[in-house]
């Protein structure tokens, strides 16, 4: 995960100073630290324009926020919105609540990752990149970089793209990784870098994960919007654990997981994402209860867990469980409506996965789909069933 720079130099050494001065913060150990659960809970939080408020974050159930997000301009990392040092300042400050959290920026996602191409190009346009990126982060006394680049080598929301993004990419990402192991030998501050990867064999494709995983700490792999209403004209599950037969896509978190690892990305750096939301099809015929029938797109084809899990139970909308891909599903006949999505069940499912499978931890999009904090209270109960916060 963490490169290092072997090089005799002074801030070579420096590093190994601090690496002997900081009691398991060897390489593999920065690599590998986790939660003391063992389990990273990686909370994406994304205010968009707004400001967050006192007690909108629980810290005590979460080892590391991903704030969503920074954006490139000219080459160099800059805030997304007036709102974002007074929020950076507030998700801080719960180190005080929770001393083990740790506060990232995510810089891109799929609106802002424009830059990136042109940001990775050059060694010139890396090394000012990644100066901003030092800089972003000391400004705003964080503790590392998420990037959530949509996608190298494809356009993503339409960006500039070139075959040689994902080379690129990894050097990027190794580049970074030395200029924060110096950081780090200067302050004895550890920095984390981190990048959500597309579960897709494209993106695979596209990239080098055997090379490009040596100088990350973890990989947040978005095992969700596996299918989507806008582009797939089947009802189906968006966020599976196991792939159902009858599932035209034949797609699934478990076949996302296997192929990053055969792609040559460790378990124990792969952070399985969830989400916290669902997606709709309309005109679904009433056979399988919706399940992999024909559909279409509806307006407002998105709701949070926390609407689905409330006025949509409450109005016509019945709950059904595919045992095979371990996912439940709403369906309601007189609307036509199908509905995929994550509740309590499947994502302890998961995270039994995540145990057996021994993968880092689990990631989910977005901290504000779920403010009542189901969801959260159950990750945080299937990985510390003797210690877990109580509600």
């Amino acid at each position: 995960m963490f490169k290092k720079g072997f090089g005799f130099s002074f801030a070579g050494l420096a590093l190994s100073l601090v690496v002997s001065l900081l009691p398991g913060l060897t390489s593999a150990g920065m690599a590998q630290q986790g939660s003391p659960g063992g389990k990273v809970v990686v909370a994406y939080v994304f205010p968009r324009e707004g400001a967050l408020q006192p007690g909108q974050i629980d810290p005590q159930r979460i080892t590391r926020i991903n704030y969503a997000f920074a954006n490139i301009k000219d080459g160099r990392m800059v805030t997304g919105s007036d709102q974002a040092p007074q929020n950076f300042a507030y998700l801080a400050s719960l180190r005080k609540e929770n001393p083990s959290l740790t506060v990232l920026v995510s810089v891109g996602g799929w609106d802002w990752s424009g830059g990136f191409s042109d940001a990775a190009l050059t060694e010139q346009s890396r090394q000012a990149f990644i100066e901003s990126v030092v800089a972003f982060l000391k400004s705003y006394d964080l503790d590392g970089l998420d990037i959530d680049w949509e996608y190298p080598g494809n356009p993503g929301a339409g960006h500039k793209f070139r075959p040689e993004d994902g080379t690129n990419f990894t050097v990027l990402l190794k580049e970074l990784r030395e200029r924060f192991d110096r950081e780090t030998a200067a302050t004895g501050k550890r920095l984390y870098l981190t990048f959500a990867a597309g579960a897709s064999n494209e993106y695979l494709q596209n990239t080098e994960m055997a090379k490009a995983q040596e100088f990350v700490d973890t990989i947040n792999l978005m095992t969700y919007d596996l299918s989507e209403p806008a582009s797939d004209r089947i009802a189906n599950h968006h966020a599976p654990l196991y792939t159902n037969p009858q599932n035209p896509k034949k797609a699934s978190a478990d076949v996302s997981v296997k192929a990053f690892e055969a792609a040559g990305v460790p378990a124990s750096k792969i952070v399985l994402g969830v989400p916290f939301y669902g997606h709709l099809w309309g005109e679904v015929g009433a056979e399988n209860h919706g399940l992999f029938q024909p559909g279409k797109p509806v307006a407002g084809d998105w709701a949070s867990y926390a609407a689905l899990s409330g006025s949509y139970l409450s109005s016509g909308f019945v709950r059904y469980w595919d045992a095979t891909s371990k996912a439940p599903y709403l369906y309601n006949a007189e609307k036509k409506i199908f509905v995929s999505y994550e509740d309590p069940e499947s994502l302890a499912a998961k995270c039994d996965y995540i145990l057996s499978n021994k993968l880092a931890g689990v990631m989910f999009w977005e901290y504000s789909g779920d403010p009542s904090g189901t969801l959260l209270k159950t990750i945080d109960k299937r990985f510390h069933p003797d210690g877990a916060i109580q509600p």
